[in-house]
């Protein structure tokens, strides 16, 4: 009896190692694993550069410049250099990925590209500078917070700081101000708050292209806190939360005001402003 026991429990540890290997290796936890089989290598001054055997790309100075920019407006430096992999097709990538989005950013400072966004890029559809840098700036932080600290950071406010930062409302499929704030005064608005909760199904959002117009509606939050408290206070405020897991908190201490005051504030404002017609 104990030796069939044994035999079950070493059956059940080898299944779970070979699945941990393969899911390392080429599988959903590819970003997380130490080991690198099947791409080319280019480490460069501020970025580590992995190509798929069989992918074409060699536009490594393109990508490695746009680490400062990122940087710049954060005010904080990369601890270790990022990783960016390109994939020489859509199967591989989706093997690897843990969404459908173009592109994702993880807290090992892995930024995995689909290869139709580099696509999209050469037929003008979105700009590849733009895209890369919004996951910098969540990589970035995820470089402060560490594992499971990405979990606790504010998600409006990773989105919304990575759209501000990198301006990009207002290309590809992200509305600009202007129409972010037609949008709200016609009635749709995500609470902050909700993002990424139970709550977020409960909200009605009515616009073409839902997680554009959140993404731009958190880059106008940001973009509204900069202009009426300075920049200086937005990014003591950003830098708190890298520390604090605290965001009614540490707002309220940089900004002696409540979060939800200041948010209903941004919406009156919204309300009232006048834009182009």
């Amino acid at each position: 009896m104990k030796k069939k026991l044994k035999y079950f429990v070493f059956t059940l540890f080898a299944i779970f190692f070979c699945t941990l290997i393969y899911m390392l290796l080429w599988g959903k936890l590819f970003p997380y694993s130490p080991i690198i089989l099947g791409f080319d290598e280019h480490e460069l001054n501020n970025t580590i550069i992995y190509v798929q055997q069989g992918a074409e790309f060699n536009e490594f100075t393109r990508l490695d410049t746009l680490t400062e920019s990122v940087e710049l407006f954060h005010e904080l430096k990369f601890k270790n250099k990022p990783k960016i992999f390109i994939f020489k097709d859509d199967e591989s990538y989706h093997q690897r990925s843990l969404s459908n989005a173009r592109f994702c950013a993880f807290s090992s400072g892995v930024l995995i590209i689909s290869p139709w966004a580099i696509e999209e890029d050469k037929q003008g559809v979105i700009s590849l500078e733009i895209y890369i840098k919004h996951e910098l700036s969540h990589i970035l932080i995820y470089n402060y917070t560490g594992f499971p600290g990405e979990f606790r950071y504010p998600s409006w406010l990773l989105e919304g700081l990575a759209m501000y930062s990198v301006k990009q409302m207002g290309t590809s499929f992200y509305p600009n101000i202007e129409d972010t704030y037609k949008a709200i005064r016609d009635g749709n608005f995500m609470p902050p708050e909700y993002y990424k909760t139970s709550k977020e199904d409960e909200v009605n959002i009515n616009v073409k292209y839902k997680i554009a117009f959140i993404y731009s509606e958190f880059g106008c939050i940001v973009d509204y806190l900069v202009k009426t408290y300075g920049k200086e206070k937005f990014i003591k405020y950003i830098k708190a939360l890298l520390e604090e897991n605290d965001n009614e908190g540490q707002f309220r201490k940089v900004y002696s005001r409540d979060f939800n005051e200041v948010i209903s504030e941004f919406r009156d404002y919204v309300m009232k402003v006048k834009t182009k017609s």
